[in-house]
């Protein structure tokens, strides 16, 4: 035991990342002003939105968009990818941008980002954002399972796919790594980011339940009530297509399935990278019983790459 933990450990460390020349964005108060205005206004005043937050939730959701997700950004997302290929004048499409947070990220490194998402709202606040930056970017309002036919002309280094796979149906899922795959150049770049995985033990994304992501969909929908989570666990009581389709947007975890059925066998998906090994406090946010419990998903799958272990999908997969 104590050999495994060893060895798990030095997995789970391993030498600095190579130094990225960053440029960092400085806002003037009024700019931040601005783009506060255009958060409030845009994406999170909108509907009920506000009035489901207390005034504590309210403002660390203020300052997640205007610091802490662009520190995160900037501090762990965009060093990680430039690891493996350099970010400066690289083509990326980002499927998930958001409000455009890990836009401006990978823009201030010198990429050239063409983001797409489904929310009006949240593209509105991306394209203020980019604006008051200095910085430009293609955003559209595009479906992630219609990249292909709207970007058939342009060629990507990297195609990410930014917390938004959990968000998809399954069929989705499946037409949308399909059509990337397909885009990609040899050698080019297919990244995930920040989807829960269905094969760890705890769901922390949707519910805060144990084996959550594990159950059949329909009666994770009935389950949901046993959340602590008081603006989900309230959500959900008579099933039909409607109400399933809002409960599936909420976020289902992914795992390796999707990627051997859209893409290839495991042994064949050339994983180059994982976020978690990129964090210095990996092996004890982990803890014990999870590295133990990584060990077991790989001992029942020969070919299974460490990234598809860990609690959340953040690999990086090579054509």
């Amino acid at each position: 035991m104590k050999n495994t933990i060893k060895k798990l450990f030095k997995e789970t460390f391993y030498s600095a990342p190579k130094k990225m020349q960053q440029k960092h964005t400085k806002f003037t108060k009024e700019q931040l002003d601005e783009l506060t205005s255009s958060v409030k206004k845009n994406y999170i005043d909108r509907g009920n939105t506000k009035s489901r937050l207390s005034q504590q939730e309210y403002d660390e959701a203020i300052s997640g968009q205007l610091y802490d997700r662009l520190a995160y950004n900037r501090n762990r997302i965009a060093p990680w990818l430039n690891q493996v290929k350099d970010l400066n004048g690289a083509h990326i499409l980002e499927i998930g941008c958001g409000t455009g947070i890990s836009t401006l990220a990978l823009s201030e490194q010198g990429a050239k980002v063409v983001g797409v998402d489904v929310d009006a709202g949240a593209l509105a606040v991306a394209k203020d954002r980019m604006k008051i930056a200095g910085y430009e970017a293609e955003l559209h309002l595009v479906n992630g399972d219609d990249i292909q036919e709207n970007f058939k002309d342009k060629k990507f280094d990297f195609i990410i796919y930014y917390a938004v796979l959990e968000h998809m149906t399954v069929h989705e899922r499946l037409a949308s790594l399909k059509q990337a795959w397909e885009m990609l150049p040899k050698d080019g770049f297919l990244a995930v980011i920040e989807t829960p995985n269905r094969l760890w033990f705890y769901d922390s994304h949707t519910a805060a339940l144990p084996f959550y992501d594990w159950l059949p969909d329909d009666l994770a929908f009935y389950y949901s009530k046993f959340s602590d989570r008081k603006n989900f666990k309230d959500s959900y009581r008579e099933l039909n297509d409607d109400q399933l389709n809002k409960f599936l947007r909420w976020g289902r975890g992914a795992s390796y399935h999707e990627f051997e059925v859209a893409i290839a066998p495991l042994n064949e998906l050339n994983v180059v990278s994982n976020l978690i090994k990129f964090e210095k406090t990996a092996f004890l946010k982990l803890g014990f019983k999870g590295l133990r419990y990584i060990k077991f998903l790989r001992s029942l799958h020969k070919n299974l790459p460490k990234g598809f272990c860990y609690p959340y999908l953040d690999i990086i997969i090579k054509k």
